[in-house]
């Protein structure tokens, strides 16, 4: 139970990097909420899922502490960001974590690449209210201004009501005006033609990793994809637990 005669502590991290636009309004927007400690990658972690640094250390630095606010900038990826902050750097489990602003949607498929959403898988999994942010524009100067307000009024209804356990909240928004928000559930689809090859001066192959993410279900209008393509935000809550409950049967009747 989250105590309301104080502020509340809110952990954000991303995959994008300590000063990528997106965090740094996410910080500006939870700093209107509680206090906040920023730990986020030092430069650039996208498409990390859940990966955590096992080859080398991990390091990290303060790059600014001013009342209610502390930023440290860490050499792993957003996983490990959390892990240290959890573990090394706060002095109480923290209230809240979120993720982002990041630049590119997390719906669909892509949510078990994003390292967004790996940070706030790991949150969940430590039992905290964990929610990444995401908008559907890959421009290191995106405009969040419409997608803000959202941000702050979902921030807030998660802390006042909570969400069940091993649940957290994948939140994506369009680009431009907003219709307003939808509930969804996650688009079944998946990427195809997903490299680019080319050729050295040699002559040797190699591949930039590109792709078209392809829809399997357009016409359902309870998606997360449905929901982005019509101006609406979406959210999804999302699960840590992958089991597929529909399939213990089919499977205990197996012969083996």
């Amino acid at each position: 139970m989250i105590d309301k005669t104080k502020r509340p502590l809110i952990l954000i991290t991303n995959d994008d990097g300590a000063d990528a636009n997106g965090i740094l309004v996410l910080t500006r927007l939870m700093c209107e909420i509680g206090d906040v400690v920023v730990v986020a990658p030092d430069g650039p972690r996208s498409a990390q899922s859940n990966a955590l640094t096992v080859t080398h250390p991990i390091r990290f630095k303060e790059i600014e502490e001013k009342e209610g606010l502390k930023r440290y900038s860490c050499s792993g990826t957003p996983t490990d960001c959390v892990k240290l902050a959890l573990n090394e750097i706060l002095d109480r489990k923290p209230d809240l974590i979120v993720s982002g602003i990041n630049h590119g949607s997390n719906a669909a498929i892509n949510v078990i690449y994003s390292g967004t959403m790996g940070a706030v898988l790991e949150g969940c999994e430590n039992g905290i209210l964990s929610i990444g942010f995401s908008i559907c524009n890959h421009s290191l100067s995106a405009d969040f201004t419409d997608f803000e307000p959202f941000i702050l009024q979902i921030t807030k209804e998660t802390l006042k009501n909570g969400l069940p356990h091993g649940t957290c909240l994948n939140v994506n928004a369009p680009v431009g005006e907003i219709a307003g928000v939808k509930v969804a559930r996650q688009c079944d689809g998946r990427w195809t033609k997903e490299f680019a090859r080319r050729a050295d001066p040699q002559g040797r192959a190699y591949f930039w990793l590109t792709g078209y993410f392809e829809n399997h279900e357009p016409d359902a209008q309870d998606t997360d994809e449905w929901a982005l393509a019509n101006g609406f935000i979406s959210i999804v809550p999302t699960k840590i637990d992958l089991t597929a409950y529909n399939a213990i049967e089919i499977v205990r009747g197996w012969d083996i």
